[in-house]
């Protein structure tokens, strides 16, 4: 009896089994392929029962990998979606790099296949090489800033901060003063005065890379502790009204105001510092989150139409690799 394969490996194993066989425009010989894997023919057509139903929405034939099995041979046809080149930011090409090179040391895998070339050329986009080590700094980790902020507060110090902005999708150096320290939903806050941004501005803490106190002093604001800093009232807010199965946004930001509506609906008030960040949170949610109302200096109700428009732009426009 075969040994048991762990639904991973077996996955794994797919992964490695497609660009070889989609690259045999023919199609690629059954008892070839299950030689060069180490599988039987039931083993084989097992897992391409899996394949013939991945694709993209909405699911119908023409969006899905099709798996032709004549006597001798096994034929794979990509839809016409997977054609597109995809758009990749450095961080998910690398990502893309170091899951594919993992593939190609699966048994059977081509090393000069279709898999390997394309990493290759990906790899020379990105200045690295396939299979080469990786080094991965990490900053350090909450309760290291907790320690930070509370010590720049106590002495009423600025301090630097190394910080991604999830808004901009951008990583910036900033000097804050430290006004407002809390936690909500299972994340540390920061509110302060950014000198950066010229502004009262809230920091997540799991996204700040690095942190160190300065010996610049800064003079606390006037209210107490436990005050909102934030002037709110003068961020752009946009309304959504959520479907019942996406309320967990509420938990998971910071929102103005909620109130709940008929049908399991839960309406809430965004105060909104960057626009791209609402995009994300729109196009995330799609038809689940119906828009009431969003400021103009935001883009005004059509914002999410025209934020799918640019992305749907970058698949079809030119100059895209393929």
């Amino acid at each position: 009896m075969a040994p048991k394969v762990s639904a991973t490996d077996r996955m794994r194993r797919l992964l490695a089994l497609v660009p070889w066989i989609a690259a045999h425009a023919d199609g690629a010989p059954l008892e070839e392929t299950c030689r060069r894997f180490g599988i039987s023919k039931a083993q084989l057509l097992e897992d391409f029962e899996v394949v013939q139903f991945v694709g993209v929405y909405p699911f119908t034939p023409d969006a899905l990998i099709d798996v032709v099995v004549d006597d001798d041979r096994i034929h794979l046809l990509y839809a016409d979606v997977f054609r597109k080149p995809l758009g990749l930011t450095p961080e998910e090409g690398l990502a893309l790099v170091a899951a594919g090179t993992a593939l190609l040391a699966t048994p059977g895998a081509d090393p000069d296949g279709p898999l390997a070339r394309g990493l290759a050329k990906l790899a020379g986009v990105l200045g690295v090489r396939p299979g080469e080590d990786l080094g991965v700094g990490l900053g350090g980790g909450v309760d290291d800033f907790l320690t930070t902020i509370r010590q720049a507060r106590s002495t009423s110090r600025r301090i630097e901060l190394d910080y991604y902005s999830h808004g901009r999708d951008e990583r910036t150096t900033r000097t804050v003063d430290p006004w407002r320290l809390w936690s909500q939903a299972g994340h540390w806050y920061l509110a302060g005065y950014c000198h950066l941004a010229e502004g009262e501005r809230v920091f997540r803490l799991d996204r700040i890379a690095a942190a160190r106190v300065l010996d610049e002093p800064f003079e606390p604001p006037a209210t107490g502790d436990d005050a909102d800093f934030l002037e709110l009232d003068a961020l752009p807010r946009a309304v959504l009204d959520l479907a019942p199965d996406t309320r967990w946004l509420a938990e998971s930001i910071p929102v103005i105001a909620s109130e709940d509506r008929p049908e399991g609906v839960l309406r809430v008030t965004l105060g909104v510092t960057a626009t791209p960040w609402l995009e994300r949170i729109l196009l995330q949610l799609g038809p689940a989150a119906r828009v009431v109302t969003i400021d103009d200096r935001l883009g005004g109700p059509d914002l999410a139409a025209a934020a799918a428009d640019r992305v749907l732009a970058r698949y079809d426009g030119p100059g895209r690799a393929g």
